[in-house]
């Protein structure tokens, strides 16, 4: 009956035209002004705008979202994924990428409506110091990335935890509270930390713990770190650091060696900072000094054992026991006087037997010696080599003076130059030997307090200059060979192994050419100095007869001019003459003893 009474009740309508409906005339209203009376009751919507929705269906892969349009829009079930309470009937933020894509689909965002909006609170989250939620997404260099409010945020390993971090994969997939700690608007970067929460709460404890804490006082730790230079402790809430030299009275050279991590150990309190909060341990302090325990009937003289645990140029330091070291200096590694690296005769880890030079207990300083093990070299030097002695040493090094050699370790002599040949003019040691060589000698004389030898070369033969007195008496004629020319003569090799010098005026040959380097001719002698080692010789005499006399010595009773003189100055090394040996000077010398 109710259903006949709304019959009853139906009335046309006012503005209805039934003259065109009875012809069957189409409606004067356009299809287009019907889709816009649609439109109008739909929402109104932008492309690249930020609008409310409702969640209606959630899945695995999706969730879509109703935002009032003609379509529903479909987003990925990953851009909620940082929030794991979302249901349907949520209103969320998203962004409208397109109305309507080649499929008609409504295309939207999450993602990026948040990221619209997440500048601007994470700004606010950093100014007010807020507490936000992320999602660790996956590992990275030097700690994880972090989803916060849509944005990719770093977290540093050292953030996360005020514990350093092992296995940071553990932490891959949760969700947890951040603080922004950093921003970079040019670069949008962002870093967050959650280890600042923890130290938050942690702070009133320190301080609680750090007000009760004495130097001297004893606990016990964990190990929390270990460093290349000490190991941190954890005290229950706070922080210590024993430092490498803290950790044993011996040499540490890798905290490893002592601790491990996680180890509960004792400690000290050596020192302490309320205000930087630092805390200095020791562990070596709760053990007595090994010095105090140090063998008391230990004196200098005595041998000792150790191992070489430190080495520079100066010296070695050898461990007698962990905590007592002792130098030996690289002086008293050896005999030698000449000095060298402590490198040359050590390493580290080397086992060494040495003598006690110094014992200092109260400075606890112990002074070694390696040389002392052997026989000091020097102490009965004149019975091993004495005077005369004939031996055989090493070349060590050259000056322009002579050569340096070494008979054994610590024994050192000197070679002159005028004593490496009786007839070879040496202008430097290096025309006669090498370093490194070895050479026979002649002990000359003994040096006992400089620690030096003198040593001779040339002694080991016989003077040839005995027989060339004989055999080169002034007037004999020999046969020679030019071997070197100089400015102011040549010097002559004689086939009897006798060297001579010749001024230009004497090399002159019978046909008035000059002699030249290498030429093979015969040689009179005009003069002979057995003392200073020098032979005179000319080779225009041996064809010119009547010239000069042949003479020993120039006398001092010569009244000649220098220019009178056959033998001129000769200034050379090989054969040069003295000034003594001038007729002017010679002659002057006459005259002044004549007036005494």
């Amino acid at each position: 009956m109710s259903d006949l009474n709304d019959i009853k009740n139906v009335k046309p309508l006012d503005d209805f035209n039934w003259e065109e409906f009875e012809n069957g005339a189409s409606s004067s209203v356009s299809k287009e002004d019907q889709a816009k009376a649609y439109d109008n009751t739909l929402n109104k919507i932008q492309d690249h705008e930020v609008v409310e929705g409702t969640v209606i269906s959630i899945d695995k892969k999706e969730v879509v979202v109703n935002i009032g349009y003609k379509s529903d829009g479909i987003i990925p079930a990953s851009e909620f994924r940082y929030n794991p309470d979302l249901k349907v009937g949520d209103k969320v933020e998203v962004y409208v990428e397109d109305q309507e894509d080649k499929h008609g689909q409504l295309v939207l965002s999450h993602k990026k409506a948040r990221l619209a909006k997440s500048w601007e609170d994470i700004n606010k989250a950093m100014e007010n110091n807020e507490v936000i939620q992320g999602y660790i997404k996956c590992r990275t260099k030097g700690g994880m990335i972090v989803d916060v409010l849509g944005i990719e945020a770093f977290l540093p390993g050292s953030q996360i935890d005020v514990h350093p971090i092992r296995d940071y994969d553990v932490f891959v997939g949760k969700t947890m509270e951040f603080k922004v700690v950093k921003i970079n608007q040019e670069f949008r970067n962002v870093v967050v930390s959650h280890k600042a929460l923890i130290e938050a709460e942690l702070e009133a404890q320190k301080k609680e713990i750090i007000s009760h804490l004495e130097k001297g006082q004893v606990l016990e730790g964990t190990v929390k770190n270990i460093t290349s230079y000490g190991v941190f402790v954890d005290l229950g809430g706070v922080d210590g650091l024993v430092h490498i030299t803290d950790l044993s009275w011996g040499r540490v050279s890798d905290p490893h060696e002592v601790v491990a991590l996680d180890q509960k150990i004792k400690v000290v309190i050596l020192d302490f900072d309320e205000e930087k909060k630092r805390i200095a341990l020791g562990v070596k302090q709760l053990t007595p000094h090994p010095w105090d325990s140090l063998d008391p009937n230990l004196k200098v003289g005595d041998h000792v054992k150790g191992k070489v645990v430190v080495i520079a140029d100066y010296g070695a330091f050898v461990e007698i026991q962990p905590g007592v070291e002792g130098l030996i200096h690289v002086s008293e590694m050896s005999w030698s006087q000449h000095l060298r690296s402590a490198q040359e005769f050590l390493h580290v880890g080397d086992e060494v037997e040495a003598v006690i030079l110094s014992l200092d207990r109260q400075e606890r300083k112990m002074s070694l010696g390696l040389k002392q093990l052997k026989a000091d070299p020097w102490e009965n030097i004149e019975e091993k080599y004495p005077v005369g002695s004939v031996h055989k040493a090493k070349v060590r090094n050259f000056t322009n003076f002579g050569i340096f050699t070494e008979l054994e370790e610590g024994v050192d002599g000197l070679i002159h130059i005028s004593d490496l040949s009786w007839t070879k003019k040496v202008k430097h040691p290096s025309e006669f030997t090498t370093i490194g060589a070895d050479i026979d000698v002649v002990v000359l004389e003994i040096d006992k307090e400089n620690r030096r030898l003198s040593l001779g070369h040339k002694q080991l033969e016989e003077n040839p200059w005995d027989k060339y007195e004989t055999l080169y008496e002034p007037g004999t004629v020999h046969n020679g060979k030019i071997t070197e020319m100089m400015d102011k003569g040549a010097v002559i090799t004689l086939d009897e192994g006798g060297e001579g010098f010749a001024t230009p005026k004497h090399l002159t040959k019978e046909d008035g050419s000059q002699a030249k380097l290498g030429e093979e001719l015969p040689f009179k002698v005009i003069e002979f100095n057995k003392d200073s080692h020098r032979i005179i010789l000319s080779h225009s005499r041996t064809f010119e007869e009547g010239h000069d006399e042949p003479r020993q010595h120039r006398h001092a009773n010569n009244n000649s001019s220098r220019k009178q003189n056959d033998a001129p100055v000769i200034n050379n090394v090989q054969a040069g003459t003295s000034l003594g040996d001038l007729d002017v000077l010679a002659k002057l010398k006459a005259d002044m003893e004549k007036n005494k």
